[in-house]
Formats: C-alpha cells, sequence, structure tokens
C-alpha cells in the first residue's frame, strides 16, 4: 500500500511538472518537495523548455538556489535517472548557462558515457544532433562511433536527413553509411527532405551521384509549385555540386521564372551563377532576369550586376533588351571601376569583351601596367586564370576594337611561360585531343605537315594547325610567318589563296572538366582566331 502510494505522488508530481508553464512557479514548486533524481531531472529540463519558449535570459537562473537544489538531487543519484531524461538534461544545461566545465555537466557527460551501448538509437539521435553544436565535447566521438556501429538500425527518412545536415560533415565513415540508408529510403522523401538532403550533400562538398540521380527522379514526380526555398536551395545544391540533370535544371528554371519578382538582387544574382556553373540556358529566365534588373536598378548593386554580366558571359546569352541593359550597365559601372576587386573587374571586363560590349576605358584600365602587373609572377589558380583572361582581352583590344591605341600587356608576357607546359598539357590530353593528334598526319600525309597542342600569343590553345594552299593541299606549316605564336619558326609569307586551319576538341562528356565558362569562352576562341585570319574546325563529340 505504501508503495503504491507513492508511485501516485510522483505520478501527479510528474504531472505538474510537465504541465507547468512559469518557470517561477516550477521552480517555487519544486523547491518545497523532496523529488526524486528522475523528477529533478525532469524538472531541469522543463524548466529549460520554457526558458526557451519564453525567450528568458538564462542568467536568471543558473544561480538561483532552487536550480542548484535540483542539481545536487540529480547528481546524488543520477544512476536512477531515465535515459530519456537523462538525455534531455544534458540538452537543458547549456540553456540554463551552467558551466559547460562544471561538474554537474561533467557528471552527466560521464552518466551517458556509461550508458551509451544500452541507449535507444532515437536517443543516440537527439545526443549527436544536440552535440553537433559542442565539438569539444568528449562524447561526440562516442556517439558518432556508436551511430556508425548501428546505422542499419535507423529507420525513417526525416532521421536519416537529420543526422546527414547536422554530423554528416563530423564523420566521414558516417555519413557513407547514411548515404547508403538515404538512397533506400529515398522514395520516402518528401520535398523538404530532398533540399535538407540536396543542401547537406553540397555543403559537405560529397558529390554521390546515385543518391543525386535518386534525388533527382523522386523529385520530378513531386507535383508542380515545389515552392521558392526549396527552388533556390537545391539549385545551389546541384550548382556547388555541379550535377547537371537537365530534366531538374528545367523544372526548376520554369518554377523559378514567376518567382523572380518576390526574390531579392542577391538572389537573383546567386540564381544567374549556379545557372551558369552548371552552363544551362534558360532563355525565358534569363529574359526574365535582364528584365529583373532593369526594373529594379536602384536596388542592385554593382556587385549583384557583375554576378549577373558574367553569368551572362558564361552562358554567350545576349538578352533581346541588350542595349537597354547593357546601357544600364554601363551607367552602374561609371565611377565604381576604381572600387571593383582586380579579380572582380577583371571577370566582368572578360564578361564584357565576350559578349561585345567592352569599351576601350575597360580596356585601358586593366591592361595597365599599374594593374597587370598584380596578377604577373601569382602563381595561384585564381591569378593565374585572370592572367589568361586578360591575354584574352588583349586580343579583343587588337582585333576587335578599332581605333584603340593601347596600352597592351607586353608582348614578352604572352604565351612564353605556357610553352614550357606543352608537354604537361600532352599529359592531360583528353581522348579526342589525342585521337586527333594521331589521326590527322596520317590524313595530311606526314607529321611535319601539321603544329599540334599549340599555345598562341591570343591566350587560345589550338588542338591542330594546317596551313592549306588554294587547293586545299597541306603545305609544311612550319615554313611560314606565325604572328600568332610568341616564337615564329618560319619566315614565309603565306602564298596567294592559301589559309590557316585551327582544329579545336570539345569534348562534351568530360564538359565540367573544361571550365565552367566553356560557352563563353567557346564564342571568344572562335571569334578571335577567325579575326586572327584561322578557319576554324571544331571536332566534338
Amino acid at each position: 500500500q505504501p508503495r503504491e502510494e507513492g508511485a501516485a505522488a510522483e505520478q501527479q508530481l510528474r504531472e505538474l511538472i510537465q504541465g507547468a508553464t512559469d518557470p517561477q512557479e516550477l521552480l517555487q514548486m519544486c523547491g518545497g518537495r523532496a523529488l526524486s533524481s528522475n523528477l529533478a531531472g525532469m524538472a531541469i529540463a522543463r524548466l529549460a523548455r520554457l526558458t526557451t519558449e519564453r525567450h528568458l535570459d538564462p542568467q536568471g537562473f543558473h544561480r538561483d538556489p532552487r536550480l542548484l537544489q535540483l542539481l545536487d538531487t540529480l547528481d546524488g543519484q543520477i544512476s536512477q535517472v531515465w535515459n530519456t531524461t537523462l538525455v534531455q538534461v544534458l540538452r537543458a544545461l547549456p540553456v540554463l548557462g551552467v558551466p559547460r566545465a562544471g561538474r554537474q555537466v561533467r557528471s552527466v557527460e560521464q552518466e551517458v558515457l556509461w550508458r551509451l551501448r544500452r541507449l535507444p538509437l532515437r536517443q543516440l539521435v537527439h545526443l549527436a544532433e544536440h552535440l553537433a553544436g559542442h565539438k569539444d565535447s568528449p562524447l561526440l566521438p562516442e556517439v558518432l562511433r556508436k551511430l556508425e556501429l548501428r546505422w542499419t538500425e535507423l529507420e525513417g527518412a526525416r532521421t536519416v536527413v537529420t543526422l546527414m545536415a547536422k554530423v554528416g560533415h563530423l564523420a566521414p565513415a558516417l555519413m557513407e553509411r547514411l548515404e547508403d540508408k538515404a538512397l533506400e529510403l529515398a522514395e520516402q522523401l518528401d520535398v523538404d527532405e530532398i533540399r535538407r538532403m540536396a543542401l547537406a550533400l553540397a555543403l559537405q562538398q560529397r558529390r554521390c551521384v546515385p543518391l543525386l540521380r535518386a534525388l533527382s527522379y523522386h523529385l520530378l514526380q513531386k507535383p508542380p509549385e515545389l515552392g521558392l526555398p526549396v527552388l533556390t536551395d537545391l539549385l545551389f545544391a546541384y550548382s556547388k555540386l555541379n550535377f547537371q540533370q537537365p530534366q531538374v535544371l528545367h523544372r526548376l528554371a520554369l518554377e523559378l521564372q514567376p518567382h523572380l519578382g518576390a526574390l531579392t538582387p542577391a538572389q537573383v544574382s546567386r540564381c544567374a551563377r549556379s545557372f551558369a556553373a552548371l552552363r544551362w540556358l534558360s532563355r525565358p529566365l534569363a529574359e526574365g532576369i535582364a528584365q529583373y534588373s532593369l526594373d529594379n536598378t536602384r536596388d542592385m548593386s554593382v556587385t549583384h550586376l557583375c554576378g549577373i554580366v558574367v553569368s551572362f558571359a558564361r552562358l554567350n546569352f545576349q538578352p533581346s533588351s541588350s542595349e537597354e541593359f547593357f546601357t544600364m550597365l554601363h551607367e552602374q559601372l561609371q565611377g565604381q571601376v576604381q572600387q571593383l576587386d582586380p579579380l572582380v573587374l577583371t571577370d566582368v571586363v572578360w564578361s564584357l569583351c565576350v559578349l561585345q560590349q567592352a569599351r576601350p576605358p575597360y580596356l585601358r584600365h586593366v591592361l595597365s601596367p599599374e594593374f597587370h602587373t598584380r596578377f604577373r609572377g601569382d602563381l595561384s589558380p585564381r591569378a593565374q586564370s585572370s592572367w589568361l583572361k586578360l591575354v584574352h582581352i588583349n586580343t579583343t583590344a587588337r582585333l576587335e576594337t578599332p581605333g584603340y591605341r593601347g596600352p597592351f600587356l607586353p608582348p614578352e608576357a604572352l604565351g612564353g611561360d605556357r610553352d614550357k607546359d606543352r608537354d604537361k598539357d600532352k599529359e592531360k590530353a583528353t581522348p579526342l585531343q589525342r585521337g586527333l593528334w594521331e589521326a590527322l598526319p596520317g590524313a595530311l600525309g606526314g607529321r611535319d605537315l601539321g603544329r599540334y597542342n599549340v599555345h598562341t600569343v591570343f591566350g587560345w590553345d589550338i588542338d591542330a594547325e594546317v596551313v592549306l594552299d588554294s587547293d586545299n593541299k597541306p603545305l609544311p606549316v612550319k615554313d611560314f610567318t606565325a604572328p600568332h605564336l610568341s616564337h615564329s619558326e618560319g619566315t614565309k609569307s603565306l602564298p596567294s589563296g592559301a589559309k590557316r586551319v585551327a582544329f579545336l576538341c570539345w569534348e562534351f562528356p568530360q564538359f565540367s572538366s573544361r571550365g565552367r565558362d566553356l560557352l563563353g569562352r567557346g564564342a571568344l576562341a572562335r571569334r578571335h582566331l577567325h579575326r586572327a585570319g584561322f578557319l576554324v574546325v571544331e571536332v566534338s563529340r
């Protein structure tokens, strides 16, 4: 009988604690009673929840003698505390401002550590989610290790998504298991879970192609109107992972277009950059972005406009309102060129060259010695990329800008260093390039009749070069002057009617490895080579 009465009293206290709605009332109620360690733990967890819900300052509690009494009660018989309550207490103590290095926190962590093997998987997941924000906790590595051993017990797509997002980056081996489980559960994912999973993969730079394909397939089965956050996050994730899935990108572009007016300038610029990174051109969406820029010029910063024009150049896209758009852009750039980061400015002027909108003041600025010398000798990939774009800009200034008188890049800086890498480039050649180099000598009648893997002073690499006479018969290419090379071997001028032929290989299956801005680069390369007197032959598969 006394035992039954004790159980009933404890049950009544438990209900009072769980039903408490005011922190002070809860502390008052607990302060006047002799609680078990489990009830003390429940009270601490409830107090933390009320503190969070009411956005209260935890500093007002962690020195309260009534809370300290609850902590002492908990610590006195901590082995009697239920598993669920123990995990809740561990999550509650930081909320209440209890010092992480304090005795109470260490005591709870130690008890959890001893019980890890016996904890249900659900509790392990809650622990991992909590400890992800406390990477210095000694518990975290053990919890992750237990999850990795018990990953086959995971059930429910939401649990897998949560673990991938919260702790996947902390344990690569566990992340691999989670990807396997996600693939198994992909059919159960709702739209928001697909979004969260894609984001988790993107933020951790994990390009798990089978999982991305599964996510894409199940996304396409979902009804229309995915919602703006889903559209923008998925676009970010696919571009971050450089994963091009045509049906998904078509749908994202189609559903984004009506929402453009609701986006901020930063979001519009980000969307444009993402589609450009994926080399995916949706003309209606691109036209919408151009019109958005015209309609919201006052709200668009120069940085946002630069992102959009660079994206248009990478996709080689000219808006139908081209004259109006570029007039607005030039007006916005006026007086801002000096303030732009040199790397960004180089990208912008290069993009204007691709789109045939570069004006002499821009060319003069980036081709001046004060500007371009900062990139000379800098071997970082970003600086090397910018230097190559400066060479392209220099070519535009020479071949496509009538009346431009300089400055130009110094001749000794064009192509010399790149010639040294010729053997290294051959090692990196694509199968298509190697096939061309093997087949062409036989077709010409001799290897000396062609020049291969040519680095030009224009900044473009020609995979093969041939000179044909007026009857289309090959001539020894090395006998003739070559103004497109930094060092010409021949001295003869081309005979009347002869022409230079440049072969360019585009390896479409390896599209991504050829550079994100291949479309714009390809257009600019063809134009420059035509201006330099070449007949361009493109080889692709």
